[in-house]
């Protein structure tokens, strides 16, 4: 059977460039604030200048938007312009410094759904949007049926202030709690079984961290969950067979749990 590749569109190093930039744009607006006491170190720079920084990349942005997605370089010009003087406007006005970069990112995001829905030049913008859209509408109830899970049998923390959960924190002190080789092996274990939907993860591992979690065991979590499932697990045995499937669950469980216990030792 011939199959035939059909010709690529534009030069791979020109779509890298796009994705590449688009990921940057989401690292840098989500740059997470470092430790109270922490004013030297690159962590913090980098979250002082996280907007100037999201900013130069929005304007990388505009240029691939013009010269890569060959939108209507008006149409790009009117965007930045529009989202530039929401972040001035939103400066004036607004009085919580947490909330004035919400409102460019916001018209950001709706000059560019804008843009590529109406591009009538290339009809694989307008698919790309509504993808997006898509996923989003996939997605985002998943994700806040998660967050509400978690904060309701975990806790959370908001504002430095801790609100307790169904579960009491002695229960998770005592299974994840500290940084030792069982805590760190019994939250691998437990990750490699979980099943987690897309980004659900990451709540359930802050109301865990915020009832007593180390660090360590985060970590094992983070890296077993999301790798194993038991209907993962199923599937792989009927591709790999069951002495195979074991072999590969045991690693992804040892590894998780020797790269939380040295995360947790020096972290």
């Amino acid at each position: 059977m011939n199959i035939v590749v059909p010709p690529a569109k534009r030069p791979m190093s020109q779509t890298m460039f796009h994705f590449f930039t688009l990921v940057l744009i989401l690292v840098f607006a989500n740059w997470g604030a470092p430790a109270a006491n922490d004013t030297s170190s690159i962590w913090f720079y980098v979250f002082t200048s996280k907007w100037y920084i999201t900013g130069m990349l929005a304007l990388m942005l505009a240029y691939s938007l013009i010269a890569i997605l060959k939108i209507k370089w008006l149409w790009v010009v009117g965007g930045v312009v529009v989202t530039a003087s929401s972040a001035v406007l939103a400066n004036l006005f607004i009085l919580n410094p947490k909330l004035v970069p919400l409102v460019p990112m916001v018209v950001g995001i709706a000059s560019l759904s804008i843009m590529t829905l109406l591009d009538k030049r290339d009809p694989e913008n307008r698919e790309w949007t509504l993808s997006a859209w898509g996923f989003a509408k996939q997605i985002m109830p998943l994700l806040a049926i998660g967050v509400v899970t978690a904060g309701f049998l975990l806790g959370s923390t908001h504002d430095n202030i801790a609100i307790a959960g169904v579960i009491p924190n002695e229960w998770i002190e005592w299974a994840v709690g500290g940084n030792t080789l069982l805590s760190n092996f019994f939250a691998s274990f437990t990750g490699a079984f979980m099943y987690f939907a897309t980004l659900t993860e990451v709540p359930i591992v802050q109301g865990l961290l915020a009832s007593g979690m180390g660090k360590g065991p985060a970590l094992a979590l983070l890296l077993a969950g999301p790798s194993l499932s038991l209907p993962n697990m199923l599937v792989i045995r009927g591709v790999m067979g069951t002495q195979k499937t074991i072999v590969y669950v045991s690693l992804v469980i040892i590894m998780a749990t020797i790269s939380g216990l040295v995360y947790g030792t020096f972290f």
